[in-house]
């Protein structure tokens, strides 16, 4: 299909234009006009790039992209080696940010909660991004851990008693603890995200809601490789997922 094609479906797909963002959403880099091959990840580093190149893809679409707001905007050293080496061999960048976390069936939020068995009940917080929704049966937090480690393949990091019962709860995926407040006022039993930080650790404790550090990119690696996955099975384009590991 042609570049322009694929940036129109996505932007309509993924509602860009309703999010107020902290980055660009939808084509960052310009590259070949035809599209057979797509590669997908969380994040555009260096080493997904040149697995693309290896693949010989002619797009990439991720998470996290370039051009983040407040960060210096000249293209020297480590962006200008990552955007040189796309310009170099014509490879399309494409990067979604929070539609691509809020997205009903293909978001983040909505893949994490699909592999947990999550159901969703409501949305929460700046611009609906956040979940609300219970489990299908109660389970100690302790369970609850063993099952998101397993799953994720990623030992998380929890607050709260292992043998509270866990049934209400509240997810959002990524860098999102700043939620945590808020998840609290939904009187929740649990709140997960992908990251954790001092203060949160006393939150949890004086408000007795077990927090659930299971990985930024560990929580974010299923919304981009659904997006894929939609896309391959609608154009019947090629397309390969590729997990750079993270370890937060």
């Amino acid at each position: 299909m042609l570049r322009n094609e694929l940036e129109n479906y996505l932007n309509q797909l993924l509602d860009t234009a309703r999010f107020q963002d902290y980055c660009p959403n939808g084509l960052q880099v310009e590259g070949r006009d035809r599209i057979e091959k797509i590669i997908t990840g969380v994040t555009a580093s260096l080493e997904l790039l040149k697995a693309a190149i290896t693949h010989e893809a002619d797009a990439v679409i991720v998470h996290h992209g370039y051009f983040w707001r407040g960060e210096n905007p000249c293209i020297t050293g480590m962006k200008h080696r990552r955007i040189a080496l796309l310009m170099q061999h014509r490879i399309n960048l494409f990067a979604y940010h929070l539609p691509l976390d809020f997205h009903p069936e293909l978001g983040n939020n909505a893949q994490l909660a699909k592999r947990l068995d999550f159901i969703e009940n409501e949305r929460f917080g700046e611009q609906s991004i956040a979940v609300r929704g219970q489990l299908k049966e109660a389970m100690p937090l302790r369970a609850l851990g063993n099952k998101i480690s397993q799953v994720l393949e990623r030992e998380p990091q929890i607050i709260g008693n292992p043998d509270h019962a866990i049934r209400q709860l509240a997810w959002c995926t990524g860098a999102a603890q700043g939620y945590f407040e808020t998840a609290i006022a939904q009187n929740v039993d649990a709140y997960l995200t992908g990251e954790i930080s001092e203060q949160t650790v006393h939150a949890a404790r004086e408000s007795g809601v077990a927090f659930i550090a299971a990985g930024h990119h560990a929580t974010e690696r299923y919304g981009v490789q659904a997006l894929g996955e939609h896309l391959a099975d609608r154009f019947n384009i090629q397309h390969q997922f590729i997990d750079i590991d993270n370890p937060v």
